[in-house]
């Protein structure tokens, strides 16, 4: 019997092919430190360190675009709306977020491709989060 080598089964993941955990980790490091001083959002963070929610975005993220399923190993399924129903989260609670997801992307400097994709998801997750008029 001929065994396929494992490399030829599987293509590589958009987390492999824009630099695996490191990159999710910059991205969304640079993404905390705009929350961290935004007097718009930062409210909607009770923990005084963003450390554990940074992480969470980080794994959620890892997860999402093909790395490692920690995220969903140690809070199951992501129920991103969930989540996020207890804060008021309007139109300019979403564009506060792309403000800064929008710099933390830039300073990546990912292939087009790549950014076009990873920016595409987060407009459509950053929009899909608004639930309050405003």
């Amino acid at each position: 019997m001929n065994e396929i080598p494992q490399s030829t089964l599987s293509e590589e993941t958009f987390f492999d092919a824009v630099g695996g955990e490191a990159t999710f980790r910059r991205l969304v490091h640079r993404f905390y430190q705009g929350v961290a001083t935004d007097e718009l959002l930062r409210p909607m963070y009770p923990e005084e360190d963003l450390g554990p929610a940074e992480e969470r975005f980080a794994l959620f993220l890892m997860q999402y675009w093909g790395g490692p399923r920690t995220y969903s190993e140690e809070r199951g399924h992501p129920r991103l709306r969930m989540r996020h129903a207890p804060f008021k989260v309007d139109r300019a609670a979403h564009d506060a977020w792309l403000r800064h997801m929008r710099t933390a992307l830039d300073e990546l400097d990912l292939p087009e491709d790549a950014e076009r994709q990873l920016w595409d998801y987060l407009t459509y997750a950053a929009a899909s989060m608004i639930n309050t008029a405003g």
